[in-house]
C-alpha cells in the first residue's frame, strides 16, 4: 500500500504535539485533544464503559488508553496494542525546594530517570505539571504550563576549572540545582505556583511540576531532513501511536461500512488500542504504569462491557499482540565503536525492530513476524538493532507488557541520536514511516 502519512506533515505535527507536551499530564492532555477531535469519547474510570460499539478513551494521571470497539466481532474480539511512554527524563521540583546560597535564589530539585546531566546546563527553563489544591468540594487538580525562562542551571567558567573540557564531573546533588533569582532570602515556590494556577498560597497542597527546555522543535539540517527536539524519548511514539489508531480506526470502519476496498480487510479485525504508559524512566512501578493492572483492567472491562465473562476476556488475549514502542538508537557517527557493526541503524530509515536474547526487550520471532508484516504492509523498510555482547541493553515497558497479558510481544522504536539529552535528534522522514507501520499493525490485511 502506498503511504498514507505525508512526510512534511508529519514532521511538522510531531514538532506541535512535543511542543505542547512538556509534561506527561499535557502529553495525555494533547493525545486526547487530537483523539476527540478524531470522534473519540472521553469516560470516567469511575463510570460503566458503554455496551455500545464506539471510539473511547481514559485518563489516568500521565497515562491514556484508547480503543475503536466499532469494528469488534463479538466478546472474544481479540486485540491489537500499541504502546508507548509519557515520561521523559528532566529535573523535577522537591516538596521543600526554597534556597539561598552566596547571594542566589535556587530550587532544589530531583532528577527523573536517567538524564544527560550536561545537556540541562545554561539552558532556558520552564516548569510544568499539575498542583492539587484546595477547593469548594474538596480537592482539585490543576495543571500549568509556564514556558517563560524562569530557572538555569549554570555552568562553571571554564577559568574555574581547566579540566572540564577533559573530565567534566556533576554532582547531582551539588551542581545540577537551577537559580531562579538574586537573593540573601529564599524565595517562594508555593506562593509563585498559586499565581500560577490562580489560587491562595495556603491553598496549594502538593505538586508533580518539572523543568522543561523552552527551545522549540524544529526541523535542522543542510536539506532540514532532521529534527531536534526536547521528549523524542518518547513522545515521538506517542505522537505516531495517536496518528496510527486514528488511521487505523478509520479504515477498519470504512471497510465495515462497505468501501470499495473491503476486500482487502479481514473478516474479524482486532480491536485497536493505544495505551501511553506514565514512569516508564523511573521502573513503571505505579498506579498508571506499565507494572499495574491499568491495560489488563481496561482490556478485560472492553470484554465485559461488550457481554463477555472471563473466559472471553482470555480467549481474547491468547489471540492479541502487542507492539511496544520506544525510541531506537541509530548508529552515532562519531562513536561508530559503540555500536553492534552487522547491526548499523540509519536516520531516516525507516522503524527499528529491538532483540534481545536476555528478554530485556519482548521480541521473539512470532512478534517480530507480525511486524515486520506490518511494514511491509506499510510499504516502509524495517531496520534490525541489536546491542553489542560486551555493552548492556536498555529495556522497555514491552517485557513488563507481555509478562502481565501473556500476550505476543514486539518491542521496536524510530531511529535518534542523542537519546536522554534536553534536545535530542531524529530523521525528518521518519515520523511518517512510523504512524504507517503503526497503522498496519493495527489493522492487519492478512
Amino acid at each position: 500500500m502506498a503511504h498514507s502519512f505525508d512526510t512534511d506533515s508529519e514532521a511538522t505535527g510531531l514538532c506541535a504535539f512535543v511542543d505542547a507536551s512538556p509534561s506527561p499530564f499535557h502529553a495525555c492532555a494533547e493525545a486526547g485533544a487530537r483523539l476527540a477531535a478524531a470522534g473519540f469519547s472521553l469516560l470516567s474510570e469511575t463510570d460503566a464503559f458503554p455496551v455500545e460499539p464506539g471510539r473511547y478513551y481514559l485518563i489516568r494521571g500521565g497515562s491514556l488508553i484508547a480503543w475503536s470497539s466499532e469494528a469488534a466481532s463479538g466478546p472474544t474480539t481479540p486485540f491489537r496494542v500499541v504502546g508507548a511512554h509519557t515520561d521523559s527524563p528532566n529535573l523535577r521540583i522537591k516538596p521543600r525546594p526554597d534556597l539561598a546560597r552566596a547571594g542566589w535564589q535556587l530550587l532544589g530539585i530531583e532528577l527523573y530517570g536517567g538524564p544527560l546531566f550536561n545537556s540541562w546546563l545554561d539552558r532556558d527553563l520552564g516548569l510544568s505539571g499539575r498542583v492539587a489544591v484546595h477547593g469548594e468540594n474538596g480537592i482539585q487538580i490543576r495543571q500549568f504550563i509556564i514556558d517563560q525562562p524562569v530557572l538555569r542551571v549554570a555552568q562553571l567558567a571554564v577559568h574555574l576549572d581547566r579540566n572540564s573540557n577533559e573530565a567534566l564531573a556533576l554532582n547531582p546533588q551539588q551542581h545540577l540545582t537551577p537559580l531562579w533569582g538574586v537573593s540573601s532570602e529564599p524565595g517562594d515556590f508555593r506562593g509563585y505556583l498559586a499565581v500560577a494556577v490562580g489560587v491562595d498560597a495556603a491553598d496549594v497542597l502538593s505538586w508533580d511540576v518539572m523543568t522543561h527546555d523552552l527551545q522549540r522543535s524544529r526541523r535542522i539540517g543542510r536539506d532540514l531532513d532532521l529534527i531536534a527536539a526536547p521528549r523524542l524519548d518518547n513522545l515521538a511514539t506517542c505522537y505516531a501511536g495517536v496518528r496510527a489508531l486514528i488511521d487505523a480506526t478509520e479504515a477498519t470502519t470504512g471497510a465495515r461500512a462497505g468501501a470499495s476496498w473491503i476486500s482487502e480487510s479481514p473478516s474479524n479485525p482486532p480491536t485497536p488500542v493505544l495505551v501511553l504508559f506514565d514512569h516508564e524512566e523511573v521502573g513503571s512501578q505505579s498506579e498508571r504504569g506499565a507494572t499495574s493492572t491499568l491495560l489488563p483492567s481496561v482490556l478485560e472491562r472492553i470484554v465485559t462491557s461488550a457481554g463477555g465473562g472471563r473466559e472471553d476476556f482470555h480467549r481474547a488475549l491468547a489471540g492479541t499482540v502487542v507492539a511496544s514502542g520506544d525510541m531506537a538508537h541509530a548508529t552515532h557517527p562519531n562513536y561508530p565503536e559503540k555500536h553492534e557493526p552487522q547491526h548499523q541503524i540509519a536516520i531516516n530509515g525507516g522503524p527499528v525492530l529491538k532483540t534481545n536474547v536476555k528478554l530485556r526487550y519482548a521480541t521473539d520471532s512470532v512478534g517480530a513476524a507480525a511486524f515486520i508484516t506490518a511494514c511491509g504492509q506499510a510499504d516502509v523498510p524495517v531496520q534490525h538493532f541489536v546491542s553489542r555482547n560486551d555493552m548492556p541493553c536498555g529495556s522497555t515497558v514491552g517485557p513488563m507488557t507481555a509478562a502481565l497479558l501473556g500476550a505476543i510481544t514486539v518491542d521496536f522504536g524510530a531511529p535518534m541520536l542523542s537519546m536522554h539529552s534536553a534536545r535530542e535528534l531524529c530523521g525528518a522522514k521518519d515520523p511518517a514511516m512510523y504512524a504507517d507501520a503503526l497503522a498496519a499493525f493495527l489493522n492487519p490485511q492478512t
